[in-house]
């Protein structure tokens, strides 16, 4: 039974106590399971859940592992790099493949046993040499390696589903998984309608680092201010959605993308203002504060990030596979609005909606719905509630 925050309070036991509530007897560490070195929002979010954890429970050692380049080793840039070429060069093939692999039927959970011969030794092996208290897994093979092995009564650390995507793909492991932090009401109803107890999940969004809590205050500027990113590596083609002779300001992250940052550098437009890849969440947090919006594919962390602090959303050029998912249920929240450069220019789109108020007063009603289901006790206190239990 899951021990609920009340409770702890009703102990004395507060979140700003910073007390240690792990047994002292125990490592007392908590590791998480990222897949691939790429800065993917499955290392935001494990980031993210290790600052909460430092916050919350005090003197707790929290280790990251990314499970490929601990079993491969080196073969896990090979790995890397033919992901992002597969997308890159033959994205409806990945679509596909995608598709039929990790959503099609996935409401039904089978044992993925290609995964497990691959995996399983070198998962036991980690667990071995690390003995964690607690097991955070933001990806979803780590997280079917633990679901099998807790099952077998092999694996004796509490378990958490941390997911990244507003959807669980039919690879994520839920039998024997202990809590799950989802992204949306949607999500927990799908979890419910397995079987999970309710009390074992928690509705959070996806977990962005506490700086983005505070909701920006809307600009009253006259002129509109865009955001402009396609994730870490710059990708899908930024530049084609500024027009040559924009009537908005753009600021467009282009992450580790040189040739996109020189070629918008070369533009020398006042109204374009490229950006190299941002490490600092601080400096992030300010970008965001000056904008008015922000286009961005629909990726779980830059979506969560924004959702976080309430500032109108617009999805286009989804890359295939879990980003056209995450757009579609997404767009049935009405939490995004979806433009397509193929159309008409994007710029078009986005003031037709800034100059539409009954439009933005039904995205806002969304918002607020959807911050409805959100768990009023924030990330650190549920940490503790699962430290706890």
């Amino acid at each position: 039974m899951a021990i609920r925050i009340d409770s702890l309070v009703n102990q004395g036991i507060h979140l700003n106590d910073r007390v240690n509530i792990l047994d002292t007897k125990s490592k007392s560490q908590a590791l998480l399971l990222p897949f691939m070195q790429i800065p993917t929002g499955h290392h935001h979010v494990a980031d993210a859940v290790i600052e909460e954890l430092e916050r919350a429970v005090k003197s707790i050692n929290c280790e990251k592992v990314d499970i490929l380049s601990y079993s491969f080793g080196k073969v896990e840039r090979l790995v890397s790099a033919t992901y992002l070429n597969w997308i890159k060069m033959v994205p409806k093939a990945y679509d596909v493949v995608y598709n039929r692999l990790a959503v099609k039927n996935h409401t039904k959970r089978s044992r993925q046993r290609v995964y497990e011969a691959m995996f399983i030794a070198f998962f036991k092996k980690l667990m071995k040499e690390t003995e964690p208290r607690i097991l955070f897994c933001t990806h979803c093979l780590p997280s079917n390696i633990a679901s099998v092995l807790k099952q077998k009564g092999k694996l004796h650390a509490v378990t958490v589903n941390v997911y990244t995507d507003f959807f669980i793909n039919r690879v994520w492991g839920i039998s024997g998984i202990d809590y799950h932090i989802v992204p949306s009401i949607t999500v927990k109803k799908f979890l419910l309608d397995l079987g999970v107890d309710e009390e074992r999940i928690f509705v959070t969004g996806i977990p962005v680092h506490p700086v983005f809590r505070i909701p920006y205050q809307k600009k009253s500027n006259q002129k509109l201010h865009v955001l402009i990113t396609g994730g870490s590596l710059g990708i899908a083609s930024m530049d084609k959605l500024i027009p040559s002779h924009p009537e908005i300001k753009y600021t467009v992250l282009c992450g580790h993308n040189e040739k996109l940052y020189q070629d918008l550098s070369e533009w020398n437009h006042p109204y374009v203002q490229p950006i190299r890849y941002v490490d600092s969440k601080a400096r992030m947090n300010e970008l965001y504060n000056q904008v008015d919006a922000v286009i961005t594919k629909p990726g779980g962390v830059t979506i969560s990030e924004c959702l976080m602090k309430r500032i109108p959303i617009f999805t286009c050029n989804a890359l295939p596979g879990q980003e056209k998912v995450n757009e579609m249920e997404l767009a049935q929240l009405g939490i995004v609005n979806q433009v397509n450069p193929f159309e008409r220019s994007i710029e078009s789109q986005v003031k037709e909606f800034f100059q539409d108020n009954e439009r933005q007063l039904m995205y806002e009603e969304n918002l607020n719905l959807y911050h409805e289901y959100v768990e009023r006790n924030s990330l650190s206190e549920i940490l503790l509630t699962i430290c706890k239990a």
